[in-house]
């Protein structure tokens, strides 16, 4: 059996396993944790520039680019987690609990959705980032999850198996109410939670971008590539 039939086999059956939110907590900590561990060694030394991870190409290139994301998103989430922003209020520390508890999930099926197929673990670089500051760590949330759906909405055109667009379109539809929930905290009670600048006045859909696009400002990848220290390319996808 070739590494493509495993990893839609192993998809077939993570896509049909419930999962449980404590279990899947013992392990994403964890797993969340090593993330973690990997930044913290990064700086304190001084190590070579890793090679750039490519993501592939066809689903699996798409999965792993998702896979990529999530592992970014999930450990952005954590870090906010940890300690959170200065005079952060209860309803704040609860949503961003939630979405935390989300990416690290989408993270963790993802691994093990794709086997031996899934990219290495990538170690995160937020440096840029204050996360003592509400406005720092609620931009840099906006722009993650904004990104995340432009990408899934993106790419959902080039999957050719329709579980994978089944899963697609179910994770893109949980990231949009991340991306209105931030949106929400940062202008409240305002139309920015759908504003002009991700959902098309005229058609009244979410806009969308392919993984290289550049079309608006940077790419799927570059803006991923901000917050990694192990940088990844998806030259082989659209």
């Amino acid at each position: 059996m070739d590494n493509h039939l495993k990893s839609q086999n192993t998809f077939q059956t993570a896509l049909q396993t419930p999962l449980a939110r404590k279990k899947f907590l013992k392990y994403t900590l964890f797993s969340g944790g090593t993330l973690m561990l990997g930044l913290d060694a990064c700086k304190k030394g001084n190590p070579p520039s890793p090679e750039v991870t490519d993501v592939g190409s066809g689903d699996i290139g798409i999965l792993n680019l998702a896979y990529a994301l999530e592992q970014l998103e999930a450990a952005f989430y954590i870090k906010v987690n940890e300690s959170f922003y200065t005079n952060a209020t209860e309803a704040e520390k609860a949503i961003l609990s939630d979405i935390m508890y989300h990416e690290m999930t989408h993270r963790d099926f993802f691994k093990a959705a794709l086997g031996r197929s899934a990219i290495r673990e990538l170690i995160t670089d937020f440096s840029s980032i204050d996360f003592r500051s509400r406005s720092s760590v609620l931009g840099t949330a906006k722009a993650l999850e904004d990104t995340g759906v432009s990408a899934y909405n993106g790419a959902g055109q080039y999957i050719s198996n329709p579980d994978y667009l089944t899963l697609a379109g179910k994770i893109v539809s949980v990231e949009a109410r991340h991306a209105s929930a931030i949106r929400d905290l940062l202008n409240p009670l305002s139309a920015a939670f759908a504003g002009d600048d991700v959902v098309s006045p005229t058609t009244g859909l979410d806009f969308s971008r392919t993984p290289n696009s550049t079309t608006g400002g940077p790419s799927i990848v570059a803006t991923a590539n901000t917050f990694l220290y192990t940088k990844i390319s998806a030259i082989h996808l659209p």
